[in-house]
């Protein structure tokens, strides 16, 4: 991994959470994954695409918005 990755991911969450996004994508890391942020991979994408569907969920009821979102996560 790489920042990249970390990196592209913030900016697609950025467009769903605005500048809460880097925070949020942090903190699923660390919390989800048990992993320093700067360490995400590509093969923990499904898992954190899953995490951030939990999340979405409890924020809105827009189902369309929050599954956009986690499949430009998985796919990222």
């Amino acid at each position: 991994m790489t920042v990249l990755l970390y990196d592209r991911i913030v900016s697609i969450l950025e467009e769903y959470l605005g500048p809460a996004a880097p925070r949020f994508v942090a903190r699923q890391v660390s919390f989800h994954l048990q992993k320093a942020p700067q360490d995400l991979a590509a093969g923990d994408l499904p898992k954190l695409a899953e995490w951030t569907r939990v999340t979405l969920n409890l924020l809105t009821d827009d189902r369309e918005l929050v599954e956009e979102c986690v499949r430009k996560v998985a796919e990222a």
